[in-house]
């Protein structure tokens, strides 16, 4: 009797237990069933409201829509989250877990990545398409190898001197002290050759053009328009000498816990805002140079022989870049490409 009391007054303290537990995991039932939403943390130097950071918004909002909010973009405008030497080892150590990167933080994961930007190789957007096009199987093979994935490609524009006065010969410039962003292999071919390249980061450059650390910059429009640079080097030689290349790239790692059938799309979307922006780029930059001309800027262009001077000047250069820099069979193609269109 006691025994029977004893089983019966047990399971009557857990059988109203059960039922409650049952009904409790039954609530949570679809919730169990879901993944995890990630959040994938991008940072940019591209100043907040510009045409890199509304981009990226497009893409973030696009990419939860398609994922049904399981993969969404929290982005780091503006130099936030530091300069890109810090986005990378913050990367590295898991803090981001995106970066849209300049070619001086693309350089610091490989510097065979100059192969887009070799001086006064290229002539325009056509050229630098087709040797993108001929050089990004290689590169993606690279980038996944140190553990990255190329999401997009989203070019600054094309770099031009902006300079103190409007003296601007190879000599000329020569006797400048010119904005360098890394004390890298390529500052030291321009100390070679007579330059004074001087490092500093994003957050000092204004102060260095006020107190005259610096008084030239190579750099796009855009870029100096957003930064509001221009007033102290008020000169910009209408010579495009370099592209300016820039890409998205995401820890690889955090893409592999992005569910598989979502990766195609999201791929597809960031490669479709890519291409909005490299689109877009060559009006902006003809905006921005107009919008600066109307404050003050002076747009100097240079002679058939000025530009030959500095044709010269860079092509002595190639020697270095070719084997120190790019792999001698990556520089080679990349001429080849470059070429082909200028010999038909």
């Amino acid at each position: 009797m006691a025994q029977a009391m004893r089983t019966t007054t047990g399971q009557g303290v857990l059988a109203p237990a059960l039922l409650c537990l049952g009904a409790l995991l039954a609530g949570f039932g679809p919730l169990l069933g879901q993944e995890r939403p990630i959040t994938v943390k991008l940072a940019t130097l591209a100043p907040r409201g510009s045409a890199w950071h509304a981009h990226l918004q497009d893409m973030g909002a696009a990419w939860s829509e398609a994922s049904d909010g399981r993969v969404t973009l929290r982005i780091y405008p503006g130099g936030v989250a530091g300069e890109e030497p810090d986005v990378l080892r913050k990367i590295r150590i898991g803090q981001l877990h995106a970066g849209a990167l300049s070619l001086a933080g693309l350089q610091r994961i490989s510097p065979a990545v100059n192969v887009l930007a070799i001086p006064m190789l290229m002539d325009g957007r056509e050229d630098l398409a087709r040797v993108r096009a001929a050089m990004e199987p290689r590169i993606d093979a690279l980038l996944e190898e140190r553990g990255y994935v190329l999401l997009q490609w989203g070019d600054v524009g094309w770099v031009r001197f902006f300079l103190k006065t409007a003296d601007h010969r190879p000599d000329d410039v020569r006797e400048r002290k010119v904005l360098s962003w890394s004390d890298d292999s390529m500052a030291r071919l321009w100390r070679e050759n007579g330059f004074h390249p001087v490092v500093l980061n994003q957050a000092d450059v204004l102060s260095g053009l006020q107190t005259g650390l610096i008084d030239a910059i190579g750099s796009p429009p855009l870029f100096m328009l957003a930064n509001q640079w221009f007033p102290f080097v008020p000169y910009m030689v209408e010579m495009p000498w370099i592209p300016l290349v820039g890409a998205t790239l995401i820890d690889a790692r955090v893409w592999e816990r992005i569910p598989p059938e979502l990766r195609p799309e999201l791929l597809r979307i960031a490669r479709e805002a890519g291409e909005l922006i490299q689109e877009e780029i060559y009006q902006l930059e003809a905006d921005a140079i107009a919008a600066m001309e109307a404050r003050g800027l002076q747009v100097v262009r240079p002679t058939p022989e000025v530009v030959q001077e500095w044709r010269a000047l860079f092509r002595t250069g190639y020697s270095s870049l070719r084997g120190e820099l790019i792999p001698p069979e990556w520089f080679d193609e990349a001429v080849r490409v470059a070429d082909s269109v200028r010999t038909h």
